[in-house]
């Protein structure tokens, strides 16, 4: 039975944004040149069978977003499919990894500006700061600004990253996909395994399913429009990233900047800084306005604190759940400034909790789709999928798994409330 609603206020085309700016990931500002230190050339396997990866994926995630639309996005799901420890263990991973992919991302944006401005660690963290300070301030405002901002936000983007690629590519020299393999083929699973960053994002719109106006419609349309937009886009920068900038690739901190350089010619670092600014703001926008929406819905079933519960219903801002995440925010940048400690390794963080989201996510599209259907089809696929991905998170499933135990130990100690729910 389908569970559509059409209370919430986003069109298509500010779903589609959001999953655009979801997706579209701050890594395609750095992750190129990173996948082509690790892997060389070679990386490019590890993008396009990312990308091949992420049909099936997005497809599964529309498919429950728009059977089930609700504020508890995948958490929903797998309540629905594996009862309540489920639904606390992956709504936990998801929540708690915005608190460290956010500073992650945000590092990266302080890396761009401060290439384009000088100023050492200092810029970076400021710029870290501020972004962490305006993405929740401007969520506050609601679903409805959120969205109408980021149509703007990919409508550049795209444009930006386009003419980045357009630019360059009357540039680009093949021999410098030789040698392919500099690494050995072996490298093409560390490489992914950091790319995993810039595809995730399909489960994020789930969060925000209940906001859209026809989400049975629209959420479904959103995503493959989302997958070709993304595919193509990150391919592009990528084979751009490599033939363009050949050696120079694996050592470079702004592959974007770099490309505008040689297109436009001259220093063309401070338009990169600006592109970065508003990729980060984009993609963060999209991921701070799921996670308060699904700290809200967590706290309503039981699964977290019931004073956060205001506002997981369409039209409501989940204000005291977006502040709970800014706070979080604040504190692992503190940590980043303290400690002195890279993007790369949070991302990896995040990537390990990301991954056990998709893992509950898909299991939970295999037993509650429809049998000989598409979407059941398309989730079996992803299935097998996810189980590569996680074999590559290797170690990084550590963090998920210490999450996943104190989501259980909140439900055992919260027991009575959780019964009481209706």
């Amino acid at each position: 039975m389908s569970h559509v609603t059409e209370t919430g206020r986003l069109s298509l085309a500010q779903g589609t944004a959001l999953y655009i700016g979801a997706v579209l990931a701050t890594g395609v500002i750095a992750l190129p040149a990173l996948a082509a230190e690790v892997a060389g050339p070679a990386s490019l396997l590890a993008w396009l069978g990312l990308a091949v990866v992420s049909a099936p994926l997005a497809a599964t995630f529309a498919a429950l977003g728009a059977r089930y639309p609700d504020s508890g996005g995948i958490a929903t799901y797998a309540r629905l499919a594996f009862g309540e420890r489920a639904a606390a263990i992956v709504g936990w991973c998801f929540y708690l990894s915005v608190p460290v992919g956010g500073p992650a991302a945000a590092l990266w944006a302080g890396g761009y500006v401060e290439a384009a401005l000088g100023g050492g660690r200092g810029v970076v963290f400021a710029t870290m700061l501020a972004l962490l300070a305006v993405v929740p301030a401007a969520n506050a405002f609601g679903i409805e600004v959120t969205g109408r901002v980021q149509i703007g936000l990919a409508g550049l983007l795209t444009l930006f990253l386009g003419l980045a690629v357009a630019l360059s590519l009357p540039h680009a020299d093949l021999s410098n996909l030789q040698p392919f393999a500099p690494h050995g083929w072996q490298a093409i699973g560390p490489a992914a395994a950091l790319l995993v960053w810039s595809f995730v994002g399909w489960e994020t719109v789930t969060y925000l399913t209940a906001e859209f106006r026809h989400p049975a419609r629209d959420v479904p349309r959103a995503t493959a429009i989302a997958v070709i937009v993304v595919g193509v886009i990150y391919l592009s920068v990528a084979f751009a990233t490599i033939t363009v900038l050949g050696p120079r690739a694996a050592d470079t901190d702004a592959p974007l900047g770099d490309l505008l350089a040689i297109g436009l010619g001259g220093n063309a670092r401070v338009l990169a800084a600006a592109a970065a600014l508003l990729l980060t703001f984009g993609a963060m926008n999209a991921y701070y306005a799921g996670a308060s929406k699904l700290g809200a819905a967590l706290a309503r079933d039981g699964a977290l604190p019931a004073w956060l519960s205001r506002g997981s219903s369409a039209g409501v801002v989940p204000r005291r759940s977006l502040a709970v995440l800014s706070v979080l925010s604040m504190v692992t940048a503190v940590i980043v400034v303290v400690a002195g400690l890279e993007p790369q390794s949070l991302v990896l963080l995040t990537t390990g909790l990301f991954v056990t989201v998709y893992a509950v996510g898909v299991a939970a599209a295999v037993k509650l789709l429809p049998r000989r259907s598409r979407a059941r089809l398309a989730a079996l696929v992803a299935q097998g999928a996810v189980v590569v991905l996680l074999l590559m998170a290797g170690v990084y499933l550590l963090w998920p798994a210490l999450v996943s135990v104190a989501a259980l130990l909140y439900l055992k100690l919260s027991r009575p409330r959780v019964q009481r729910r209706p």
